[in-house]
């Protein structure tokens, strides 16, 4: 079962193996979870370790990266001050450090989008210690961008499949979106064009709702009127909005064919399409197969 991608699974949380370790870093948790506006924080739907209560904050065992990609919130934690409150906004990430007092939550009338991944291991122990991560600035501005968002799914792709090795695969996750909030937040100040900034936004937007979301839904979403929100989109993409729907749409189309035993009907519904024949005409003019072809490409055989 592919959970991800059909959006049954959000959260994810393992039992670490200590030679996973030996590797550099090992995963204990993973996830992604929307919490709309005047919703209950955090939601019952984690293991008691992980449940918290904001007024009176939690601590840790482990390093976990959160990702912030919609709505706003606070942070706290007891290096900066148990009584300073830290805003937090979409497009930034913030770092829980183990054996540290922490505790945060999304502002009652945005409610806000987000992804975490904890974690232990040399790696990061080592980071610290050089100072490239520091419990003073345990907060990174990164803007919205795509690529960190599919590192994210990716990891909580692996964590349900637990195929062999996931573990090590993991640990890359882990390293590479280290990497990217030391080099976004490094590279901030370059990269506050407002356009941008919303081009960003509007791509995870569309990869979080590609199923119903219309390009007109994204442009309101984003105070723009369509026509500037269209023009600017394909300048800086090559892709028209609907037409990056649709890549996106096929995309996931060609996860599910590949690792499900969906039938045809069954993945079209799955990726937004109502009309089975019109996602089989998308698909091929798209990919140059139909859906069956292709399934019988990548899995050898049909399922």
């Amino acid at each position: 079962m592919y959970a991800h991608a059909m959006e049954d699974v959000h959260l994810k949380y393992l039992a670490v193996n200590p030679l996973d370790l030996q590797w550099g870093t090992a995963v204990n948790s993973v996830g992604q979870q929307r919490i709309a506006p005047g919703m209950d924080y955090p939601p019952r739907n984690h293991p008691s370790r992980y449940i918290f209560r904001v007024e009176n904050g939690r601590i840790l065992q482990e390093y976990q990266l959160l990702y912030i990609t919609e709505g706003r919130g606070k942070f706290y934690c007891e290096t900066l001050g148990r009584g300073r409150a830290i805003p937090v906004t979409s497009g930034m990430m913030f770092l829980l450090f183990p054996g540290e007092w922490h505790s945060y939550h999304p502002d009652p009338q945005t409610g806000w989008k987000e992804y975490w991944i904890g974690f232990n291991g040399e790696l990061i122990t080592n980071l610290v210690k050089n100072k490239f991560i520091s419990r003073e600035r345990p907060v990174f501005k990164v803007n919205i961008h795509e690529d960190i968002v599919s590192l994210y799914d990716e990891a909580i792709s692996a964590a349900v499949a637990q195929e062999s090795g996931f573990q090590q695969l993991l640990a890359g996750i882990v390293s590479r979106l280290l990497s990217l909030a030391y080099f976004y937040d490094k590279n901030y100040q370059y990269q506050k064009s407002d356009t941008a900034n919303k081009i960003g936004q509007a791509k995870v937007m569309i990869r979080e709702n590609y199923q119903d979301i219309t390009p007109e839904e994204v442009a309101a979403r984003l105070c723009l009127s369509y026509s500037t929100f269209r023009k600017t989109f394909k300048e800086y993409t090559g892709f028209s909005p609907a037409r990056y729907i649709s890549e996106v749409r096929m995309s996931k189309a060609k996860e599910l064919l590949t690792n499900t035993s969906l039938s045809i009907k069954e993945v079209a519904y799955h990726v937004g399409y109502n009309n089975h024949d019109y996602f089989f005409t998308a698909f091929r003019n798209m990919t140059g197969r139909t859906p069956a072809e292709y399934r019988t490409m990548t899995q050898g055989s049909r399922i």
